[in-house]
This record gives C-alpha cells, sequence and structure tokens, in this order.
C-alpha cells in the first residue's frame, strides 16, 4: 500500500518534470530532472520494505511485545492488565488491500501501542484475545 503510495507519488511527478522540460531544454535535461526522481523511488521502494519487515509483535503470558524500526529501534511492552481499549482501524486504502490496524489504549496517555498491516481476521482475532486477557488481568485492580 505504501510502495503503491510512493510511485503513484513521485513516478507522476518525473513524468511531468521530463514533458516540461523536453520541448523547452531538450532530452537531456528532461533525463536530468527526471532521474533523481526515478532515483528516489527505487531508494524508498527498498525502504519501505525494511520498515515494513521491522515491526514484529508478540503474545507473552503477562504482556504484548511490540518492537518496530530499522535505525531506531523501539520496543514497547504492554501488561495485559493495563488494557483499557482494543481498536481495529481500517481506512479505504487499508481495506482495498486486505490490512487492518490494532490500536491499544492503556492508561498512559502516551502510549504507541499499535499494530498496523495485518490481516483482518488476526486484528480480530487479537482484539479478542487481548480484550479478554486484558479483563482477566485487570479483575484484581
Amino acid at each position: 500500500m505504501r510502495r503503491l503510495m510512493l510511485v503513484g507519488t513521485l513516478v507522476p511527478l518525473a513524468v511531468a518534470a521530463a514533458a516540461v522540460l523536453l520541448p523547452l531544454a531538450g532530452p537531456g535535461w528532461a533525463a536530468l530532472a527526471a532521474l533523481p526522481l526515478l532515483a528516489l523511488t527505487a531508494w524508498g521502494w527498498r525502504l519501505l520494505e525494511r520498515n515494513w519487515r521491522s515491526w514484529r509483535y508478540a503474545e507473552r503470558a503477562d504482556d504484548l511485545l511490540l518492537s518496530r524500526g530499522v535505525l531506531w529501534r523501539e520496543t514497547t511492552v504492554v501488561p495485559y492488565g493495563r488494557m483499557q481499549l482494543v481498536e481495529v482501524m481500517s481506512g479505504p486504502l487499508a481495506r482495498r488491500f486486505g490490512l487492518a490496524s490494532v490500536q491499544l489504549h492503556t492508561a498512559a496517555a502516551a502510549s504507541d501501542a499499535r499494530i498496523p498491516g495485518v490481516l483482518p481476521e488476526e486484528a480480530s482475532r487479537l482484539r479478542e484475545r487481548l480484550t479478554e486477557l486484558g479483563q482477566a488481568r485487570s479483575a484484581g485492580l
């Protein structure tokens, strides 16, 4: 989905830059204007794959472990007993590609616990499981 957005943005910019410069300055300058944008598209294509592969989650006995990041790695541990709300979200573009995101709301106001890009069936399963575990663990609070 993000690759489609990347290509849908940068390739038309490269074509437009080349189309404007071709009649004004010739084919050499048109290619010179389009080449950096096409190179940026290829670089972004690879970077998006690395970013996508960096997201991980693991359901452990007492908490949910979330990990993400390529250069700066970030690990978040969310105890089941601290979960207040588990949402499954899917925008129009994500639905078109058959994806959903799971957003976890905890007692901490600044928590950014989310799992993007999962299949809707897995997102529903996670919502049910995490809600069940959250209710079971918070019963003693």
